[in-house]
């Protein structure tokens, strides 16, 4: 594996930081910023919104540009956004901080999935893949936990600090590392609508939807996983941390374990195989989210299993949009992050109504569900035509 993609996993971890961060510092901004849990948890979607919208726009912005001059760029736009997050005192700023992040973080993330997978080669794709989403997963083991801490001592905005700073070596380690390529002209009009015309394939569709579902349920349950620790399994505040580190290093192993998959033929049975032991996961947590060692253990578990059939479905868009060089990191980002946007949103909706702390944990169960009918539906379809012929 080329070392420039571990080098791109450095910026991404710093990123994923980010994007998970909120995760753990949930109560201390509605406290701080005084407004609900669900209204700071919808931060999470509003950051997903700007990665959903950023993904396809700011690749398309950037399309003139060399993937180096882009990637600084969009690092360095990163940056700014959380130095502005970490000193202002209106919830509505940080709002707009959030989605500006997320644009640089679509655009940075778009392109470097892209130049990932054109250094590791086609036979590397899934390898290189997981390399690269190892930074948002090393994020969740060491970042997120470590922001939570920050944030239980130093109040809320030390994590936007952090994270800031994180992004100083990851600048220079791209300006240092990534090859400098002459431009080629980028990405003309009709080069783009013919890339653009990818999306219409229907194989295309079905993985980046199932993407989608899968991580709108990691996400859902994810972003209130601090109050299911202190609230639904009466853990102190201390546990947040480990828990979510323990999410972490399930995320890791299992982006390790889809990446691999995704290299291999004949994907469908293990992904099913890992789709269903998830679904029944979502809903034995549901169940028994009162019980700690549950939600502990559950939380690792979780992680690897989310991951791996995450990390999987991307690395099998891109490979499925061919024919879309510039563009298929763009698809797998803007598809994931629709399932980051609508996941907090259902779980804060399902919040709202009163039903309690478990009811994120039943929103994630059913979007894997969903995800499960999908995939059905789509297997039964080319057989009953077949017979019908």
């Amino acid at each position: 594996m080329p070392a420039v993609v571990h080098l791109l996993a450095l910026a991404v971890f710093a990123q994923g930081t980010s994007e998970f961060m909120l995760a753990g510092l949930v109560p201390e901004i509605a406290a701080g910023l005084s407004v609900s849990v669900p209204a700071a948890g919808s931060l999470t979607s509003a950051y997903a919104v700007g990665m959903v919208v950023g993904a396809l726009a700011m690749a398309l912005l950037s399309r003139r540009w060399s993937p180096r001059t882009a990637l600084l760029a969009f690092l360095t736009a990163f940056l700014l956004a959380h130095v502005v997050a970490a000193t202002t005192g209106s919830y509505a700023v940080l709002v707009a901080t959030r989605v500006a992040a997320a644009l640089a973080n679509a655009g940075f993330l778009a392109v470097a999935l892209t130049a990932a997978a054109a250094l590791a080669g086609p036979r590397n794709t899934g390898r290189a893949t997981s390399v690269l989403l190892s930074g948002v997963t090393v994020a969740c083991v060491a970042g997120v936990p470590g922001g939570a801490l920050l944030g239980q001592h130093w109040g809320w905005r030390a994590p936007f600090w952090a994270v800031a700073l994180l992004c100083v070596p990851a600048l220079l380690a791209i300006r240092r590392s990534v090859p400098r390529r002459p431009t080629d002209g980028g990405l003309t009009a009709a080069a783009a609508r013919a890339e653009l015309a990818v999306l219409r394939r229907p194989r295309l569709r079905l993985i980046l939807l199932l993407g989608a579902l899968v991580n709108a349920a990691t996400f859902g349950a994810f972003t209130y996983l601090a109050p299911v620790v202190t609230d639904a399994a009466d853990l102190g505040e201390g546990w947040v941390p480990p828990v979510l580190a323990l999410f972490g290093l399930g995320a890791f192993a299992g982006v390790t374990i889809g990446g691999r998959l995704a290299d291999r033929p004949g994907l469908r049975r293990p992904l099913t195989l890992v789709s269903t032991a998830l679904l029944a996961g979502w809903v034995l947590l549901a169940l028994l989210a009162h019980v700690p060692a549950v939600v502990v253990l559950g939380a690792g578990v979780q992680g690897t299993l989310s991951f791996a059939a995450g990390s999987a479905l991307i690395a099998r868009s891109i490979a499925a949009a061919t024919g879309a060089p510039r563009l298929a990191g763009a698809y797998a980002t803007a598809a994931m992050n629709v399932g980051a946007a609508a996941g907090p949103l259902l779980a804060g909706a399902a919040l709202s109504t009163g039903a309690g702390y478990r009811s994120p944990l039943w929103v994630s169960a059913a979007l894997v569900a969903a995800a499960a009918v999908v995939a059905g539906l789509a297997t039964l379809s080319p057989r009953r035509g077949a017979r019908r012929r």
